[in-house]
């Protein structure tokens, strides 16, 4: 292929895909620690871990996109990546549930400024159109082969090894990042439009708010990470106390949602030639929605078999492909070339302030109300946002958005934003 001939993005794509594969493991090791040192309350533990997760991401990141600009960004990626590494080294050490609330916001800090960061930089060094276009799908395409491939590597790992070298493993990927990164040559970023840190942080979400399909996507957001906070914070006390397995079984039931992930992105890409985005991800809202109303009736008839579980985690992972891998594509379509930055940091912030709503349900809820009661609420938040994208999307926006009509990057740079909000 022809983006991965450059040499700096082939060296940047790399360093990101490490980082993602260290972040995958420590979410399975995190786990497992939560369970051995809060046995049935690790549903809680976890969940407040990543609500503190949420929250860094959903303040961090915008103010991390609005001084991308302003900063040594090559000097800033590896920082940042030294400071996880350093984070997930300290992780085997803990010895009080405090002192992984207070490390998980130092890791989840330092990746909620490195994310943005990242995909500003991609721009400047993948020049041609259509090769950035490809560099978008190719970090889609890592994040849902991480998703696979981490709890699958973690199930091996583990039974040669403690969970807690998992976290050994974990930093020293951390430090390879930081090395590609460094042998990376980034150039100084272009200044924004915008002058003020506020404005630049703002516009992205600005633009989501007054663009009727990212209004659709915002609602969607919530489908997603209803579903997956299921599978995210309580498959590890669901596989240990409810169905009896142990520390390989919990990482092999993650591996089940994200082979569902894996599945639905090799198949997505010629199903988007023909049908519209926005039918695509109405029907992943529709197999999420799906999948957590049967996870409810599982739990609720005591009906807690290996088997079911694992074909509605399967069924969540393909729910939650369906929307996420298209999602790049209509933000695309819907903002110009310079602005493209913000709008994927404003997604990213908002798809995480969605889980920061899920997570404590699952969490918390979960541990002190049981499962029942949370997935019951969990999958009301995911009807509420199906039905909020079915609405908030127009119909006849879907095919516009599919066939890149109108594709910004496609037209001239400086092309107004406003113009674009109007046609979506």
């Amino acid at each position: 292929m022809r983006l991965f001939a450059v040499r700096d993005y082939r060296r940047l794509f790399s360093a990101q895909v490490i980082a993602l594969f260290g972040t995958g493991l420590t979410t399975v090791a995190l786990g497992l620690l939560a369970h051995d040192l809060a046995g049935p309350r690790a549903g809680m533990v976890l969940g407040t871990a990543l609500t503190i997760k949420m929250v860094m991401y959903v303040v961090i990141a915008p103010l991390a996109a609005a001084y991308a600009d302003r900063l040594p960004r090559r000097t800033l990626l590896v920082l940042l990546d030294v400071v996880r590494g350093a984070v997930v080294l300290a992780l085997p050490l803990v010895t009080e549930v405090w002192h992984i609330y207070v490390l998980i916001g130092l890791l989840q800090a330092a990746s909620a400024a490195f994310t943005p960061t990242f995909q500003a930089v991609i721009p400047d060094i993948v020049t041609d159109e259509s090769d950035y276009t490809r560099a978008l799908s190719a970090s889609q395409v890592a994040s849902a082969m991480e998703s696979l491939l981490s709890p699958v590597l973690a199930a091996v790992a583990l039974t040669f090894m403690g969970f807690n070298r998992l976290f050994l493993g974990t930093s020293a990927g951390f430090l390879v990042s930081a090395l590609l990164v460094l042998s990376t040559r980034i150039p100084d970023a272009r200044p924004s439009t915008h002058t003020k840190a506020w404005d630049k942080a703002s516009a992205g979400i600005e633009t989501f708010l007054r663009t009727p399909r990212l209004r659709g996507i915002m609602a969607l957001n919530l489908v997603v990470a209803a579903a997956g906070s299921i599978v995210v914070v309580n498959t590890v006390n669901y596989v240990r106390d409810k169905l009896g397995g142990s520390q390989p079984d919990v990482a092999w039931m993650l591996a089940a949602s994200g082979t569902g992930t894996l599945l639905a992105a090799l198949v997505l890409p010629r199903v988007l030639d023909r049908i519209t985005a926005r039918t695509v991800m109405m029907t992943g809202a529709g197999v999420l929605v799906g999948g957590t109303s049967a996870a409810v009736t599982l739990i609720a008839t005591g009906l807690t078999t290996w088997t079911g579980t694992a074909i509605i985690w399967t069924l969540i992972g393909i729910g939650m492909a369906l929307i996420i891998t298209p999602t790049g594509k209509v933000l695309r379509a819907s903002v110009g070339r310079n602005a493209i930055p913000e709008a994927f940091a404003a997604q990213f912030s908002l798809s995480h302030l969605a889980w920061l709503i899920t997570y404590p349900v699952a969490g918390w809820l979960g541990t002190n109300a049981g499962f029942t009661l949370a997935w019951s609420v969990l999958t009301v938040l995911a009807v509420a946002g199906a039905i909020g994208g079915l609405f908030l999307w127009p119909r006849h926006d879907g095919r516009e958005a599919l066939t890149g009509l109108s594709t910004p990057t496609q037209h001239a740079p400086g092309r107004d934003r406003s113009a674009l909000a109007k046609a979506a």
